[in-house]
């Protein structure tokens, strides 16, 4: 009996356990927003759905969204509505994408963007 190996006989052992190893994480992709909350929510919802096309697999990152809260105060004071869009925006996040885990929310108590995108991957 003539048994095959999947294993290409060209490689030696160690290139075979370099290839099988997971990758490193890339350096993170970063976006700042400003503006109306509602319009900054809608421009990172759109940022984060390019990157995923640019990550291509949503099984290998971590989403963090930071709001600066004093920005967040200052909007409020101008007049804007931070609810339905905040929840919906929530919503979507955690629903639409199919995220491993629901994107970490930190909320900063210096003068910042009011939110900004973090999303580390592996390629």
């Amino acid at each position: 009996m003539n048994a095959r190996s999947n294993v290409d006989p060209g490689l030696r052992p160690d290139d075979r356990t370099k290839r099988l190893q997971p990758s490193s994480p890339q350096a993170p992709l970063v976006w700042s927003f400003d503006g109306a909350f509602a319009a900054a929510l809608a421009d990172l919802e759109d940022a984060f759905r390019r990157a995923l096309v640019q990550i291509g697999d949503v099984s290998r990152i971590a989403v963090m969204i930071e709001l600066s809260l004093p920005a967040l105060r200052s909007r409020m004071q101008a007049g804007d509505a931070i609810q339905p869009a905040w929840s919906q925006f929530v919503d979507a996040m955690a629903a639409r994408y199919g995220l491993p885990a629901a994107p970490r929310i930190r909320y900063l108590k210096t003068r910042a963007p009011l939110a900004t995108l973090v999303i580390a991957y592996r390629s």
